[in-house]
């Protein structure tokens, strides 16, 4: 019974961490819609998705043990999104630009460092959680400059949550706006070691509270 419960918790906690990975992440593609500060939004948001990815990726795969895990769980959130942004398609915006934000190949580095490393957590940590602070801006900022003319399609298709008041007039520099990607993975490469930190506390944890 107890090998069981372990397993069907388990399980449902990484539902739970992926569901919830999604749905704080799923406007993170629309950094296009805030024409004016779009960069500074693109490096917020980069840093809000390397959290949710390293976080519950790493959890799932010091859980698990096996490299390929982590990429898995970057496919349900990629899958998750992709229905989600399905909504913006429905309102009328062109398939060209809804932007998904990329996941899989920083979780694939995340698999290959722990893989590489022969399942060491701490070269996890480290070498994992650098690799996909920095890699994840770069995927997702050659995923922006696929869109079509994002420019005009953003004032052609204004967003429907933004109040009218909030409605962009003359274009703000904000200070990120130079370089988003540089600044994105920097702040990435630090940080995400503490995400997958974080990612690997929460499966002892879990472990602690199932034993108890």
């Amino acid at each position: 019974l107890m090998v069981w419960l372990r397993r069907c918790t388990h399980h449902l906690f990484i539902v739970v961490v992926a569901v919830n990975s999604t749905l704080l992440t799923i406007n993170a593609g629309d950094y296009i819609f805030y024409t004016d500060w779009a960069w500074t939004s693109f490096t917020v948001f980069s840093i809000s998705q390397t959290l949710m990815l390293a976080v519950g990726a790493t959890y799932y795969l010091t859980f698990t043990g096996v490299p390929g895990t982590a990429t898995y769980y970057g496919l349900i959130m990629t899958v998750y999104t992709w229905v989600a942004k399905g909504a913006w398609f429905a309102l009328g915006y062109p398939y060209d630009f809804i932007v998904t934000p990329i996941w899989l190949p920083s979780a694939m580095l995340l698999d290959l460092a722990y893989w590489a490393t022969k399942r060491n957590k701490h070269s996890l940590i480290l070498f994992g959680g650098v690799l996909v602070g920095m890699s994840l801006p770069l995927f997702n900022m050659v995923n922006l400059i696929t869109v079509a003319d994002p420019l005009e399609t953003a004032f052609k298709y204004p967003r429907p949550t933004l109040p009218p008041y909030m409605t962009p007039i003359e274009p703000q520099v904000g200070k990120f706006y130079n370089s988003p990607v540089a600044l994105g993975a920097g702040a990435g490469a630090v940080l995400s070691v503490t995400f997958t930190v974080l990612g690997c506390k929460l499966n002892t944890w879990t472990y602690r509270w199932m034993a108890a």
